[in-house]
């Protein structure tokens, strides 16, 4: 019986059926770059320092009913938050990366060149929070 009910939740958080558009966030929330700006050059390995203001850090899978206003960082490399991402869940892959252990920091290691970044607070069932808690994207150089 255990087994039929997780794969009931698994089919139902995938297909955005129960969780679907995120969890509220206050208007005054604000995820940023804490130690990068618009524009920078770095060397790789280079560390990322997320800032977040007006909700609180929780790992994936916390019960976002007993606790308001919470959620993790995700790192988007190369790519934008589409319609379809705003309406679903933030995917698993090498332009969305996930930091759903609660981190406020990585260390990204990335071939020469210019990537765009963006950072993306999602609830813990990675679901994009309403109203939308983003940064501006900004473009860094790797040299």
């Amino acid at each position: 019986m255990k087994f039929f009910s997780l794969i009931s939740v698994l089919i139902l958080t995938q297909s955005g059926f129960v969780f679907a558009e995120g969890s509220p966030s206050p208007a005054s929330a604000e995820v940023y770059f804490v130690n990068l700006v618009d524009k920078q050059e770095v060397k790789s390995p280079f560390r990322v320092v997320f800032g977040l203001q007006g909700m609180g850090v929780a790992p994936a899978g916390v019960d976002n009913k007993a606790f308001e206003h919470i959620g993790h960082h995700h790192l988007l490399v190369n790519t934008v938050l589409t319609d379809e991402i705003r309406k679903s869940f933030i995917p698993f892959d090498e332009h969305h990366l996930h930091f759903g252990k609660g981190q406020t920091e990585t260390e990204l290691n990335l071939s020469p060149g210019i990537y765009t970044l963006m950072l993306v607070f999602g609830d813990p069932y990675h679901a994009v929070h309403a109203p939308i808690v983003a940064s501006e994207k900004i473009t860094i150089e790797v040299k």
